[in-house]
């Protein structure tokens, strides 16, 4: 149980759930599986600094304030050209406050692929198949909170034996002419052999509060194989709350590729995934750089219920000026996860006195016949390595660069797009603070 500092955003939720509830006129399952949720929702609260996995994350500023909770977005201009990837070919579906933009978005006219407003879809049968039955699962009131109330977000469903031939690009835009809280909620489904790359921006206009609460579940089917991107580049008044359950088939693969830039003033992933068949695999890459006051909070999840799985993930985190970055990685390997291979490491730089790193490595091993390490590693700039660079006649701003990318090029040799990879390079680069 978690214990309800009082808060005005608390307060506000519970009187427009029951009002938002009759306006909209929900039908059964929904009505039930909201009012549940929502019911949950309230028996915890929103987290507190008493909870461990929320121990380094205040709410509370948060939390303690006004929201508009709905806003009309119809017709409203927004710019999305902070997220363009040069040379990234690719369909692009925005989301503005997580309402699907049809009207700004790319038509996806190859077969078998199906996209829509998760709103639109409540009656569909294969979205009620999987709709909420997973993040719900979990402990997090955040995900209770989005399951009752949520508003707009994307259904996304790749037929059997379908390997998408472009990337999607999916663009979150925060904009609001006053603070606004916004609760989107996401459902991709990869049938058998299916193959895709999806790549989520995060953005915003103008300089209002916005927090944003989103929850994705993705569902991969025996075979399916999904590149997934995640790419922070915010304004400072845009926060967010990302919890992201996965859910594979034997033989499925998942990469999930976790990127946050000086910006958004503060970030908390969730990545969950579940290894509930034999023979799957999974990987989780993450690439972190702070400054002035933000905190990017990385909590990941790795379950190993089944035999013959692998995963493997690798963090890295740079923290500037006055920043906070945290990083706390588990996996589980339940007794039935026999022949499991599980790795994981997380290496961290401090650049400056007053930036500060939590991690938190974490194993738990119930089998007996496994291939498991994890570790952790934390120090600042190789004053040998700079020397030997300035030595050269290489500056030393151009000699931090160097290091930088060379600390973080375990983690982006991993990108399977190699356009993906030069924007992330670049926004390495331009959010180092040389001086």
């Amino acid at each position: 149980m978690i214990t309800q500092v009082s808060s005005s955003l608390y307060h506000q939720l519970v009187t427009f759930f029951e009002e938002r509830l009759t306006l909209k006129g929900y039908q059964e399952p929904q009505v039930s599986l909201r009012k549940e949720a929502f019911a949950r929702f309230k028996d915890w609260g929103f987290p507190t600094l008493k909870a461990e996995d929320w121990k380094y994350t205040n709410l509370q500023p948060l939390i303690n304030q006004h929201y508009l909770l709905n806003d009309a977005i119809p017709g409203k201009n927004v710019d999305t050209s902070q997220a363009i990837i040069k040379g990234l070919d690719a369909y692009r579906l925005i989301l503005v406050n997580g309402r699907y933009r049809k009207d700004l978005s790319d038509v996806i006219t190859e077969p078998g692929i199906f996209v829509s407003a998760i709103e639109d879809v409540a009656n569909n049968e294969l979205f009620a198949v999987h709709f909420a039955k997973y993040a719900d699962k979990t402990d997090n009131p955040l995900v209770a909170l989005n399951t009752a109330l949520h508003e707009g977000g994307l259904y996304i469903h790749i037929g059997q034996n379908i390997a998408l031939k472009k990337s999607i690009q999916i663009i979150h835009v925060a904009s609001s002419s006053e603070a606004i809280f916004n609760q989107t909620r996401n459902l991709f489904v990869l049938d058998p052999n299916a193959e895709a790359e999806i790549i989520e921006s995060f953005i915003a206009n103008g300089s209002t509060i916005s927090l944003n609460n989103t929850v994705s579940e993705l569902v991969l089917n025996e075979n399916a194989h999904l590149q997934h991107y995640y790419l922070q580049t915010s304004g400072e008044k845009s926060r967010y709350l990302n919890h992201t359950e996965v859910k594979q088939a034997k033989h499925s693969l998942y990469n999930n590729y976790n990127c946050s830039f000086p910006g958004s003033s503060f970030v908390r992933n969730n990545i969950n995934v579940r290894l509930d068949d034999t023979s799957v695999e999974s990987h989780l890459y993450g690439v972190t750089l702070t400054a002035k006051d933000q905190l990017v909070d990385n909590h990941t999840i790795v379950d190993h219920r089944m035999p013959h799985c692998e995963s493997y993930e690798w963090y890295k985190n740079i923290a500037q000026d006055t920043s906070t970055a945290v990083f706390n990685g588990k996996i589980f390997v339940q007794p039935d996860a026999q022949k499991t291979n599980a790795f994981q490491q997380n290496n961290n730089m401090l650049i400056g006195d007053k930036a500060s790193i939590l991690t938190k490595p974490q194993l738990e091993i119930f089998a007996d016949d496994v291939k498991c390490s994890h570790g952790c590693t934390m120090g600042q700039f190789d004053d040998e390595a700079l020397f030997y660079l300035k030595a050269r006649g290489i500056g030393e701003a151009s000699a931090r660069v160097l290091l930088v990318h060379a600390f973080a090029f375990d983690v982006t040799e991993k990108f399977s797009n190699d356009n993906v990879r030069a924007y992330v390079d670049h926004l390495i680069e331009q959010g180092l603070i040389i001086e």
